[in-house]
Order: structure tokens, then C-alpha cells, then sequence
């Protein structure tokens, strides 16, 4: 096998002085800096907000551009030059119609294409010739080169340099070279993207963060309970579905399922008007960009109520079916006294209020009507029929994973189960027993089967998919019980806590963090776990840096519904080669405050405080996948070229 990988080789590197000049490459390659990573978790269908966030780099484009200018620019020109590096279209218009003259509008031109080229030059000075050329606009890659790597520019070409600039914006390119040379910073400024989970549900536009991702040109994604839920969905686990209907029924966004989507709720809305009623335990929590009609609410109101009894009855079968799941506390509608209203969960009796309990059986309570089979089974084959859905849940499948091992550090969602003595939690799957690293990997392996065969519906992967989403031995859930139905009918509050586990007070031991770095083979004095799923209330004084550094908590509240709790709009992080630094989001107004009046707020908090020897890319997981790649042509060298 390995000669005939080396034949394979040969064929693209077919002389010595090309395996040669390939190996210098690569080793000089592995002396340059670590590129940036940029962090982010728990976006929550806020597209805005995360645009902006990918835009400026949390911070860093920003910072480039004071680098640079601070002598030569104000504050307030800084953050207009920034406003235009982040929404160059939308900035430019705004430009036209301020200027005064035809003249003073290419002056401009002439001013930030020489502002924009000494930018690129600057956040490119880490990179390759080669990695900058793929990163610039192919149209205009030629005369960029050409001002980029300026030589001599005082004396023989200097009226050369002059007239590139002058012909561009005579020929109308202006714009154009200025929107690719935007971009191009934006790309610059973050190497790779890590979205540490909860791309979906709450928020309204999570289609259109798929979109972004698709195109962005590195990064990878470690799956939330929220995207765990759609991919369910999507893998034919009818109760994941009957989950993210309710939960669009819950934050009144809907839309994302019939327009982004194309799935059709019409059978739904027939089901729910035949039985059920205004109930305001179910109406939608009501956002103030998107008011309803009292008809809208009303639909949405009986909707929520349809599916969320739909789902109730799902749940049973499962919980039945898979004793080791241990949730028999969860057969909630087996626990409720019909007659009198209410109901004993945990050995605590609640009287209920706000039910809606017309199409169940009092006798066999989790089984469904006919027509709740047939709506269900619609809506399954509308979501599996939905061609953007499955371009959306493929790539969720190709870029993620439920942990990922990068550069020395554990990015996770959710947690590592352990009970309260710091010790693995053990769980049962299918007659073996699991703990730490190994669940994980089985959670994510069933889950891969589970999408791999969407025929399957009631199979061990597709139930255990659901279980990932509300099990007490969960990575992503990381609570001892979900207790949704609870919430909508138990005025008392007290049943409606969800304990959490015990990972969520002991991450903040350091030697703890340690300890679970060291089940996943990393360096526990170098390494931090890096959090999403749980938000960072900064208003109670809580910090994301936790264990003296090693645990690191990004999720402050993208999603509006949280920022009440958290004071703020979301936490990001950033690793460069010098060390890593922890962004405080304020809440995102619009992208006209940052136009009109370079509103770009944000506080920046160095993780690490003491000196760190400055982060090579030999240091990290490219730099392990380059020195393969050297250790082969070496190979190659001694079998094919040298005697």
C-alpha cells in the first residue's frame, strides 16, 4: 500500500526538483505564525448579529486599522474606515450621496484603495504569496499583486503605480476593487472559524447563517442540542421534528419553517383548529420586530398546542421501549389524573392548569389519533423533501462533530457527564457500558447512523439521537431532566427546575478541567475547554473564565431572548499566534447605526495574562498534517529519485 501511495505521489511530483522545492515549502510554512482562529457559540438564528461579528472579526479588523492609521487618522475616521471594510456596498452609497463632486468622489476612491492595500498588506503579513492570491478577488488579482509588492515606487515606477490606480477608476472599477479588497480583509483577519454550537431554534433567520457557513472558507462546527434537534428531524426521528415545530410555534417564527423551508404546516393548522382553543400557556413569546395579528396569534397559539401534545405522546413509546434511557419519570402523560386535573412527577402531586388534553386517550394516553399519525407522517416526508434542508443538515453533518481536539484545546458544546465526585458518568447502550470520551464517541456514531439511513424511524440510532437532545447523560443536554410539560401546565415554579449536572459547578476547579482534558489526550497544563450552551449571566457578576483559565464559557446571549439574563449580546473568542482574547458583545442595534455612526462597541479581556512564546503553525494540527506531507515526499525521495 505504501508504494503504491508513493506511485500515486510520483505522478503529481514526477522530478526531484519538484518533490525538492515542495519540501522547502512546506518546512517554511511550518516557521510561519499560527493564523487566528475566531471562536463563536450559541447563535441562535441571529443573522444580523453574527454577521456583523464574521464582518469585523470580532474586533480584529479594527484593530489592523489603528495598527496602522492611529497617527494618521482620527477615531472617528478609523471607525468610518471600518464601517466600510465591514458593509462596503451599503457604505459607498452613503459616500455618493455625501460628496459634492464627481472629483471629490474618485479623490476618495484614490485615498481608500491606497488605505485598503496597505490594510491587506498589513493582516496578510502572516500568509503565503500563494494563500493571499486565493484569498484576493480573481478579477483583480493581477493589479493588486502589482500594488501590494510595490518596488522602486520612488523613483522608475511610481508614475506606474499612479496610473493602475487612476485607470481603475476612470474605467469604473473603483467600487469594485474596493468591495474585493473589503472581503478580502474580512478573510484576512480570521483564519478559521470554530462554531461551537446552537446555529438553530429561537432566533429567526438560521437558514441564512447556514447559508454564510457554506461559503465561508474555513471552519468547523461542534454540534449544540439545538442543531442535534434538526439534524433528528431531518434523520427521521419524528419526535425531534415534533420538538422544532414546537419550539417555532413557542418564539414565533414559523417562517423559518414554511417560507425558508418549504414545508408545509397546512395539515397542522386543519388538526389544530379542529381541536384546540386560545390557551396562553401557548401563545408565542412576542418579538417586537415581528407584531402579529390576533388571527396570527391564534394560529400560532393552536398550533403550539397540536404539536406539543403530539410530541408528549412520541416520547412515551421511546422511553418504553429503551429502559436504560432511564426516563421513566418522563411518561408524563401516564402520570396525569384526568379526572381531577392533575398530576404526581418526582413524588410531588401539582394541580394543572391550561390543558388541552382533547385528543388524548384517558386510557391509553400516548396514542395517537389517526389523524395526528397522518399529519406527523406528512410533515416527516415534507422535511425530508425539502432540498435546502438537506443541503443545510449535509453540511451540519460534514463540518461537525460533537467535540473536536484543536490546536490543544477541547471545543464542546455542552459538557463531559460526570457525577458529583468528578468521576465519568457510565451509561448504557445496547448491553455495553460508556463513560467520558467513549459515550461521546458513540453518541456521535449513532448519530451519523442515524442520517446515513433517514428510512429508519424507530431504530436505536434515530432514539438516541432524541436522547441527546433531553437525556440526563447527555453531552449536549447536561440536565437531569427536561421538563417542558411543566412549563406549560404546573404553576408552581419549583417543578419546573431542570438540575443541572454536576460538570457545570466542578469546570470551575482547574484541576477538574485537567482532569477531563486529560480523557481527551490533551496537554491539561497548555490545553482550555472551550463552552457554548450555557449563558454567562455578566449582569450577576458570573465570569466566562473560569479554572484559572482553563475553562472558557463563549455563550453571553447572541439569542435576544437570553440578553435580559446575561447583559449582554454574546461572548467570542479569538487565539492568535500571541495568545487568546475574550470579546464582550453589546447588543446589536443595526447595521445603519454602524454605517451612519460607526457604532461598534465592544470590550476586549486577555484570557492569558502572563507572556506566551509566540504560537507557530509547526505548533499546531495543520502543522502535524504539513509534517506528514514532508515525511512522505522524503519518502518519496529516497524510493523514487535516490540510488
Amino acid at each position: 500500500m505504501r508504494a503504491k501511495y508513493l506511485n500515486l505521489l510520483s505522478e503529481k511530483f514526477d522530478s526531484e526538483e519538484k518533490v525538492v522545492t515542495e519540501i522547502i515549502n512546506l518546512e517554511s510554512i511550518l516557521d510561519l505564525p499560527k493564523g487566528t482562529e475566531h471562536f463563536v457559540s450559541d447563535l441562535h438564528g441571529e443573522f444580523h448579529a453574527f454577521q456583523h461579528v464574521l464582518r469585523n472579526g470580532s474586533g480584529n479588523v479594527r484593530v489592523k486599522i489603528h495598527d496602522i492609521f492611529k497617527d494618521r487618522l482620527s477615531e472617528e475616521e478609523i471607525s468610518q474606515f471600518a464601517a466600510l471594510v465591514y458593509y462596503p456596498e451599503d457604505k459607498m452609497k452613503l459616500i455618493k450621496n455625501q460628496v459634492d463632486s464627481k472629483e471629490a468622489l474618485n479623490e476618495w476612491y484614490k485615498t481608500k484603495i491606497h488605505h485598503m492595500i496597505e490594510l491587506i498588506s498589513y493582516a496578510s503579513s502572516k500568509y503565503t504569496r500563494s494563500k493571499l492570491r486565493k484569498a484576493l478577488p480573481k478579477q483583480f488579482v493581477y493589479i493588486i499583486e502589482e500594488l501590494l509588492y510595490k518596488t522602486d515606487e520612488d523613483t522608475n515606477k511610481k508614475p506606474y503605480y499612479e496610473k493602475i490606480v487612476e485607470k481603475i477608476i476612470s474605467l469604473g472599477q473603483a467600487e469594485k476593487l474596493i468591495i474585493g479588497l473589503s472581503h478580502t480583509t474580512q478573510r484576512l483577519v480570521v483564519d478559521h472559524l470554530h462554531v461551537v454550537g446552537d446555529i438553530y431554534d429561537r432566533g429567526p433567520e438560521p437558514d441564512k447563517i447556514m447559508d454564510t457557513l457554506i461559503d465561508y472558507h474555513s471552519l468547523d462546527i461542534q454540534w449544540g442540542n439545538h442543531d442535534v434537534l434538526w439534524i433528528g428531524a431531518f434523520a427521521g426521528s419524528k419526535v425531534c421534528l415534533a420538538n422544532i415545530l414546537r419550539i417555532c410555534a413557542r418564539y414565533n417564527n414559523l417562517d423559518i419553517i414554511e417560507d425558508a423551508y418549504g414545508i408545509n404546516l397546512r395539515p397542522l393548522l386543519n388538526l389544530a383548529e379542529k381541536y384546540y382553543d386560545d390557551n396562553p400557556a401557548f401563545h408565542p413569546k412576542q418579538q417586537s420586530d415581528k407584531p402579529l395579528s390576533e388571527q396570527e396569534k391564534h394560529q400560532i397559539t393552536i398550533i403550539h398546542q397540536a404539536i406539543a401534545m403530539i410530541q408528549f405522546k412520541l416520547e412515551s413509546p421511546i422511553i418504553k421501549r429503551r429502559p436504560y434511557f432511564d426516563m421513566d419519570e418522563r411518561l408524563v402523560l401516564e402520570k396525569v389524573e384526568y379526572d381531577k386535573q392533575e398530576i404526581t412527577v418526582y413524588g410531588q402531586t401539582y394541580p394543572l392548569q391550561n390543558t388541552c388534553f382533547k385528543t388524548i386517550n384517558p386510557e391509553n394516553p400516548a396514542e395517537l389519533l389517526e389523524e395526528e399519525q397522518e399529519v406527523i407522517d406528512k410533515l416527516l416526508l415534507s422535511v425530508q423533501q425539502s432540498e435546502k434542508l438537506k443541503r443545510h443538515m449535509s453540511f451540519l453533518m460534514k463540518k461537525g462533530s460533537l467535540y473536536l481536539k484543536y490546536n490543544g484545546n477541547l471545543l464542546i458544546h455542552g459538557c463531559i457527564p460526570v457525577d458529583e465526585n468528578g468521576d465519568m458518568e457510565q451509561m448504557e447502550i445496547d448491553g455495553e457500558i460508556y463513560k467520558g470520551r467513549e459515550l461521546l464517541n458513540q453518541f456521535e456514531y449513532h448519530l451519523r447512523k442515524a442520517f446515513a439511513d433517514v428510512e429508519s424511524t424507530d431504530d436505536l440510532s434515530t432514539d438516541l439521537v432524541w436522547y441527546l437532545w433531553t437525556g440526563k447523560y447527555s453531552s449536549l443536554f447536561g440536565k437531569r431532566a427536561m421538563t417542558t410539560f411543566e412549563r406549560y401546565f404546573i404553576e408552581d415554579k419549583a417543578s419546573h427546575k431542570e438540575v443541572k449536572n454536576p460538570y457545570y459547578h466542578l469546570r470551575e476547579d482547574s484541576e477538574m478541567c485537567k482532569k477531563m482534558l486529560e480523557e481527551f489526550d490533551l496537554d491539561p497544563e497548555q490545553g482550555h475547554i472551550i463552552n457554548g450552551h450555557t449563558p454567562v449571566k455578566e449582569r450577576d457578576g458570573e465570569n466566562p473564565i473560569k479554572a484559572n483559565g482553563k475553562m472558557i464559557v463563549i455563550d453571553g446571549g447572541f439569542s435576544k431572548a437570553y440578553q435580559k439574563t446575561t447583559g449582554i449580546a454574546g461572548y467570542t473568542l479569538l487565539f492568535n499566534s500571541y495568545g487568546m482574547q475574550l470579546v464582550a458583545h453589546q447588543h446589536f442595534n443595526s447595521k445603519e447605526n454602524v454605517l451612519m455612526n460607526g457604532a461598534d462597541a465592544m470590550s476586549v479581556r486577555r484570557v492569558v495574562d502572563e507572556e506566551l512564546e509566540r504560537q507557530m503553525i509547526l505548533d499546531t494540527n495543520i502543522g502535524a498534517r504539513l509534517q506528514e506531507e514532508i515525511e512522505m515526499l522524503q519518502a518519496l525521495m529516497s524510493y523514487r529519485y535516490i540510488n
